[in-house]
């Protein structure tokens, strides 16, 4: 047996009877592992239940959450149809940057938040920003002109800024990377249940049209902000912290999510400094850039169908309430699709081939948009594309973090890749123009070309490049790089071990 099958054998059964609990920003502590002695199927039957009780203390919360985080940033799509650009006097060209000033914010702010959050409690950091951005949202719908409207956006950007990547990180605290893709898969599919939800309540709310001298459009923004408000309040009780101080775990059970972690060779499990050589060695990964493509391909898609899908249906011919209810049913199956893509991808360990297949849908939606006249086939389309942009975002952000070892570098990596995706969320503001109502031949074009080219063509090219280097690992190749080291510098070569298999 060889030493890093040492190594693991030694991580799975803990032989020495204990387990080193460490979350982000705490102390070493050894405690008794709680399962020593038992059999490995006892110790598969407590894992079971230790699951199911992750899973319904975690998900269902955050993955309300970012639902209303969703809501929150494209809700303006909805408040559009409804006479907001009209009341406020706004050019396109002035609606469209009201769009692009949240991506700007949202992204530069993103690495900063992500630090925030190892530094405080998420207890208290993901509250605190809901608080912030539910009085940004509840004052979109007191502004009266272009630039108060353009400064709320761009404070809704910061405080929005912390949740999506920050929560994905939270999560690899907690599960193993054969366990992540399925729950990244249900917190994401809140994205496209925003979509749903958001249309069915934004044709509710504008019927509030007058009450206070406000504006339908006015109302569907202060409702949702106080609601938003609220629901952060009550997360301080409802967002647990890291796995060493989160309460509703037992001793046991905080053991044994550490010895999972352990067992999967997570850093997360171990002490790890931040050190300048681990942006670096994310830097000059090849991989990343290639998972940036891929994503920026699904990403920029993303915001483009979110933000504009209400005025596309509108313009098929249909009322500004009929529009919105329209919308539900594209993000409905968007959602369903997202789950099952996720679960199959654990299942398969295919996370490639699930983006090339998805990936083939959403550009048969656009192409019907792009190349037909006729509302029916138009529609028709809009529930491809939805169903080929939603399950390709989570499924690539977990293909990027199986595919990179180390906690910090994994951190890089996934704040590179979130980060320029987001960044193309201008891009998407800016193709739906006024003046190319009602076809919008350009900006579907637009999103056909990154779906073909990045999302498809990345998705292609990335997997071909992971199955060439484990047929190179597989036969030796990359032996070299461990000659002369011990088992812990064998270790800390994290995705360069020898013995690593990508993740295709």
């Amino acid at each position: 047996m060889s030493a890093l099958e040492k190594g693991k054998d030694s991580a799975e059964h803990l032989s020495d009877e204990k387990t080193t609990a460490i979350a982000p920003g705490t102390a070493t502590v050894d405690i008794p592992d709680p399962d020593a002695g038992l059999s490995d199927e006892e110790r598969a039957a407590h894992d079971k239940t230790l699951l199911w009780k992750l899973d319904l203390k975690l998900i269902p919360w955050l993955s309300f959450l970012y639902l209303i985080s969703f809501l929150d940033r494209t809700n303006i799509g909805n408040a559009k149809i409804d006479g907001l650009q009209e009341d406020l006097h706004l050019t396109n060209g002035q609606y469209n940057a009201t769009l692009s000033i949240f991506f700007v914010s949202y992204s530069l702010f993103e690495p900063l938040t992500n630090v925030l959050l190892k530094k405080l409690r998420p207890s208290v950091f993901i509250p605190a920003i809901m608080v912030l951005w539910g009085i940004t949202m509840t004052s979109m719908g007191l502004v009266h002109n272009f630039s108060g409207l353009m400064a709320a956006r761009w404070w809704l950007g910061v405080a929005e800024a912390g949740l999506f990547p920050g929560v994905n990180y939270y999560l690899s605290c907690w599960y193993k990377r054969s366990e992540f893709g399925i729950r990244a898969a249900i917190f994401f599919s809140a994205a496209a249940l925003a979509g749903s939800f958001g249309g069915l309540l934004a044709a509710a709310i504008a019927q509030m049209d007058g009450i206070g001298g406000k504006r339908g459009w006015a109302w569907i923004f202060i409702l949702e902000g106080l609601a938003t408000i609220l629901v952060g309040i009550v997360s301080y009780w409802m967002v647990h912290d890291f796995p060493d101080s989160a309460t509703f775990l037992t001793v046991d059970d905080r053991a044994r999510v550490i010895r999972r972690l352990k067992a999967d060779k997570q850093s997360s499990a171990e002490h790890e400094s931040f050190q300048m050589s681990y942006f670096w060695a994310s830097v000059k990964d090849w991989k990343t850039w290639c998972f940036a493509i891929i994503y920026m391909g699904c990403d920029g898609a993303l915001y483009a169908f979110s933000l504009f899908l209400p005025t596309i249906i509108a313009q098929l011919g249909y009322k500004s309430t009929t529009a919105n209810l329209l919308s539900v049913p594209p993000y409905a199956a968007a959602a369903v699709l997202t789950i099952f893509i996720g679960w199959l991808a654990d299942r398969t360990r295919q996370r490639g081939l699930c983006n090339i297949g998805v990936s083939f849908l959403g550009i048969a939606g656009f192409s019907m948009l792009l190349g037909s006249d006729k509302p029916g086939v138009q529609y028709a389309g809009t529930f491809l594309g939805a169903l080929g942009i939603y399950p390709c975002v989570a499924n690539t952000i977990s293909w990027a973090s199986n595919n990179v070892e180390g906690v910090y570098k994994r951190g890089v990596t996934l704040g590179f890749v979130i980060g320029w995706g987001n960044l193309n969320g201008v891009v998407s503001s800016n193709i739906y123009r006024g003046q190319d109502k009602p076809r919008y031949t350009p900006g579907h074009a637009v999103v056909l070309a990154y779906m073909i080219l990045f999302l498809l063509g990345g998705s292609l090219a990335t997997r071909f490049l992971l199955s060439w280097e484990n047929k190179k690992r597989a036969r030796g190749e990359r032996d070299h790089w461990a000659e002369g080291k011990d088992e812990k510098e064998v270790e800390a070569l994290g995705d360069k071990r020898p013995d690593f298999m990508y993740t295709l």
